[in-house]
């Protein structure tokens, strides 16, 4: 969300505690809306943006391809900077795009497809990590290309003229379009890119452009003068300004929307209700009219290095799945939140998903089972190393999975890493750990962005992928399987196909499954057309205004 995805825990499934707030027929425009975070910057650069077409990043950024997502409805792909959703003649292994005209970045200068082209290829970069990385696997050489620093271009993508860019994949992938739609395929002007700043400063294609901002503190969106409402029906862009208030604790954030008092009228808190304002956001109907809340859909789940030590034998992961207490961990997290314990890897409301327990352990776990397990693989007692951010509601969750692994006889030491430097010791590809607990929503409308990102080989921190299969598991049947689901034509049979990975993959016990987990954001007054998309799940922007008297 962490994609890490921490912030993907804003990735929630629309009205099922409570309902959107309502938009107008036309949305008001003017005002200051302000966004409050717990984290302490905003990456906008396209290359490392890891989230949804309708999520902050996408007020500045536009893409190939966007989402149509009604409240309460799975988003529907739709166009955004392309005339249309795509186009191929030879069953998905070439697909052609042609940009709407006139359009144009923050200074004027028109977008090109060469800009595409060069956005795309930018990701590929050796330093680029914890990416997403579909279109790196499926491009044809993708797989040794490795960005634009060598003065070689990705010979796989051709702009014929300045409004068509066509690609050429290695395999036939019908989905291609919703991969249109990852943040890889926001145009990047050549030369204006400095990958020093550009994650701070990019140059903008959406309603908003960066304007005076404080690291680390906030950040302001500013009208920009060349976006063309004409050309982009998917964002209302109401709001005169969007301010972003970084480093706040959730509960800082819970009391000052609460309270609806001032400019908090025109302000959403992004950070999960603390367990200890829960009573409070559900008794009172002035703050519970206020919330907007979700279904279980983010998977928090406990990764195991499966390329170190004692993790590497099978019984031993499987004692973990036995091991775990997730009932207590649930416990943690309970409050206003939507919680429901994980056996799959694919989320509810998914497409394809099929419930199944390979490790029926109960609530609070089976201990005598995961006791005889590690017995069994000769290691009756276990010391591991767990990578953990320092700060406070991460260590509750890491003493959570400490006392629970003790139980079994497995002692958990705790590596603290500070908050600044979580995301880079993670990009960095660092693998001195034994057990991490990360997260996960998928990308787009499809079971395979479940799976591929988290457990494909080429995904493993180094490969051609995105980095994000922090566990190192590589299964070659598993490999060759996501292939065939991949090109399967045939959406009823892909989908089995997939149903039968998420089994599979859990037969080798790779990670031990928690929590999905479902978020609710609290509003101020005056907001209008929020909203939370469905199936994958994440906090809807795009339609966002503020009442105006």
């Amino acid at each position: 969300m962490i994609r890490l995805r921490l912030p993907a825990l804003l990735a929630v499934l629309a009205v099922a505690l409570g309902p959107a707030v309502p938009a107008p027929a036309f949305a008001p425009r003017g005002g200051t809306l302000t966004l409050l975070h717990t984290g302490a910057e905003l990456v906008l650069d396209p290359a490392r943006v890891t989230s949804a077409p309708v999520t902050q990043a996408a007020l500045v950024l536009r893409r190939l391809t966007g989402w149509d997502a009604p409240p309460g409805e799975p988003p529907k792909l739709a166009p955004d900077l392309a005339t249309d959703t795509g186009q191929t003649t030879d069953g998905g292994l070439t697909w052609t795009y042609t940009l709407k005209p006139g359009l144009r970045y923050e200074d004027g200068t028109p977008i090109t497809s060469a800009d595409i082209k060069y956005g795309i290829e930018r990701t590929f970069a050796p330093e680029v990590t914890l990416s997403l990385a579909y279109h790196k696997t499926l491009l044809t050489g993708g797989d040794t290309y490795r960005g634009p620093a060598t003065g070689a271009g990705l010979d796989s993508i051709e702009t014929p003229d300045a409004r068509r860019v066509v690609f050429h994949l290695r395999t036939a992938y019908p989905d291609w379009p919703w991969v249109t739609s990852t943040s890889a395929f926001t145009p990047v002007p050549r030369g204006n890119d400095d990958p020093r700043t550009y994650a701070a400063r990019p140059v903008a294609s959406g309603p908003y452009r960066v304007g005076a901002s404080e690291p680390g503190k906030r950040v302001v969106l500013e009208r920009n003068p060349y976006w063309d409402r004409t050309t982009d029906p998917l964002r209302d862009a109401g709001p005169d300004r969007i301010v972003l208030e970084m480093g706040l604790t959730e509960a800082a954030q819970f009391d000052r929307v609460a309270a609806d008092t001032g400019t908090a009228r025109d302000t959403i808190a992004l950070g999960m209700i603390p367990a200890d304002r829960a009573a409070r956001a559900r008794q009172e109907p002035a703050v519970r009219r206020r919330l907007v809340h979700s279904e279980p859909s983010f998977l928090s789940y406990l990764a195991l290095n499966n390329r170190r030590g004692a993790l590497r034998e099978l019984k031993v992961r499987q004692a973990m799945q036995y091991a775990m207490d997730k009932a207590a961990y649930r416990r943690l997290l309970d409050g206003v939140n939507t919680l429901e314990p994980a056996t799959t890897l694919i989320p509810p409301g998914m497409a394809g998903r099929v419930g199944y327990d390979l490790y029926p352990a109960g609530p609070s776990g089976d201990v005598a089972t995961a006791k005889r397990l590690l017995a069994e693989a000769g290691h009756p007692a276990l010391r591991l190393t767990m990578r953990v951010e320092d700060r406070p509601i991460a260590l509750a969750r890491a003493r959570i999975v400490r006392r629970a692994l003790a139980r079994a006889g497995i002692t958990v030491e705790f590596r603290k890493i500070r908050s600044e430097a979580w995301l880079p010791t993670i990009r960095s590809g660092d693998t001195d750990f034994d057990l991490q607990i990360w997260g996960w929503t998928p990308d787009f409308p499809s079971p395979a962005s479940s799976l591929q990102p988290l457990f494909g080989s080429r995904e493993v921190p180094g490969g051609a992928g995105g980095g994000m299969n922090i566990t190192g598991y590589a299964d070659p049947e598993v490999d060759a399987a996501m292939e065939r689901a991949l090109a399967e034509p045939d959406q009823r049979r892909a989908l089995a196909q997939w149903a039968a990975l998420d089994q599979r993959i859990m037969r080798d016990a790779p990670v031990v499954p928690l929590l999905f987990q479902g978020v609710t954001v609290l509003h101020g007054s005056n907001v209008r057309g929020l909203s939370l998309t469905s199936s994958p799940n994440y906090v809807n922007f795009l339609r966002v205004s503020l009442k105006r008297d």
